[in-house]
């Protein structure tokens, strides 16, 4: 049985010519970027080929990119590394705290959810703003959420649920205007969509190696010369002191080569990735009645569908689709032993049952459309036969009729 991988926001798998770009660097050329002889001199010189390709991608300078093990550190090194590069002040109680203020949504990643969460339990505010139906942010909420001590707005550029596109230029300028630091994790849409650090008025920027087609364990975070971030780490003086450690060499170049091809291929698999993802799916809404494609007024990345199959159970469709061949994703996640709706879902208006009904399919460089076409033939059958074991979906059936 062949398989069908409709998951690639979970994950890609790493492209042959990124592996070839890194092998040598787990075998003949293992030197440590930090010694000055011929092995460590040819590891450097790899490492900072690599920053200017991933600085190249993003439109930001060499010096600006500083690499992580991936997005969740990246994302945590911008929200403790701007709060704890405030100044501290001493309460009426004579506690010591910081006086300091975040803005973010309610549907980001938990990487900088719980990380925000946690700067509430050292006395930092946070405001988490709501989005639309389409899980749009609305600027104008941004600004009035901004106060005399906010010191940073974080952001995502692209839901990873949704695949919804976030106003960030608009949100940006606002940030500009007033000189607070603005983030958005665009761990969603680097590769997918033209980022571009200085169109959108970033100070800082996560992303994630094996989000595009890199192996796991590797990212990086933008940090525009002159913001405030405290190091998270310490150690040695590796990356001006942001991130100490001996570098990560093979995955540092492997996410270097991914970099550099998804600049060259933007604008085409962009294109041919958006089409196989319409025909998709229209061909699930039109074979298939009662669902409808969550966020999809919005603008939204273009190998993102979300869609949701009104009386199912969305991890059920998840295992009977894959036993036929075909991966995608639920939007719950899994909190001691009991399935929680999205936070995502909920945010945008759904019912709890709505939410635990809802798929993701998320289409990567080497879908085909034989995929799709096979796709179109499994989910349909799938779905059917749920709905003739749900006695949930018989009762709103004829309830309707």
């Amino acid at each position: 049985m062949r398989r069908i991988y409709f998951d690639h926001n979970a994950t890609t798998p790493v492209d042959p010519a990124v592996l070839e770009a890194m092998l040598p660097f787990l075998s003949g050329d293992f030197g440590n970027a930090s010694s000055i002889h011929t092995f460590g001199q040819r590891a450097r010189a790899a490492v900072e080929t690599a920053r200017e390709q991933v600085a190249a991608l993003i439109n930001a300078r060499p010096q600006e990119v500083v690499f992580t093990s991936g997005g969740t550190e990246s994302d945590n090194h911008a929200i403790f590394g701007v709060a704890q590069a405030i100044p501290l002040t001493r309460s009426s109680e004579g506690s010591v705290r910081p006086d300091a203020h975040v803005v973010t949504s309610c549907i980001e990643h938990e990487a900088v959810l719980n990380s925000c969460q946690a700067l509430e339990k050292l006395g930092v505010a946070v405001t988490y703003l709501p989005v639309s139906r389409d899980g749009l942010i609305n600027p104008s909420d941004v600004r009035k959420a901004m106060r005399p001590e906010t010191v940073l707005i974080s952001v995502m550029h692209a839901n990873n649920e949704l695949g919804v596109i976030q106003p960030v230029a608009e949100i940006g300028q606002i940030a500009a205007e007033r000189r607070i630091t603005f983030h958005t994790d665009a761990v969603q849409s680097t590769g997918k969509i033209p980022v571009d650090v200085q169109a959108l008025d970033l100070d800082l920027l996560s992303l994630s190696g094996h989000k595009l087609y890199a192996p796991k364990g590797i990212g990086a975070i933008y940090v525009k010369s002159g913001t405030r971030l405290r190091q998270l780490l310490f150690g040695g003086h590796h990356q001006r002191g942001f991130r100490p450690g001996t570098e990560n060499v093979a995955g540092i170049v492997a996410l270097g080569k991914a970099a550099e091809m998804a600049r060259m291929a933007l604008a085409e698999d962009s294109s041919r990735i958006r089409a196989l993802r319409d025909r998709l799916e229209q061909g699930i809404l039109s074979r298939i009645a009662d669902c409808r494609a969550n966020g999809s007024s919005a603008p939204r990345t273009p190998n993102t569908s979300n869609i949701a199959f009104s009386g199912i159970e969305g991890e059920a469709l998840v295992i009977a689709l894959d036993l036929k061949g075909l991966a995608c994703s639920t939007g719950a996640a899994c909190s001691s032993g009991a399935v929680e709706p999205s936070h995502v879902l909920t945010a945008i208006g759904l019912r709890a049952a709505e939410a635990r009904a809802s798929l993701r399919f998320s289409l990567g460089r080497y879908t085909t459309e034989t995929e799709v076409d096979a796709a179109l033939e499994l989910i349909p059958a799938a779905v059917a036969q749920l709905r003739q074991l749900s006695p949930a979906y018989k009762k709103e059936a004829s309830a309707h009729q």
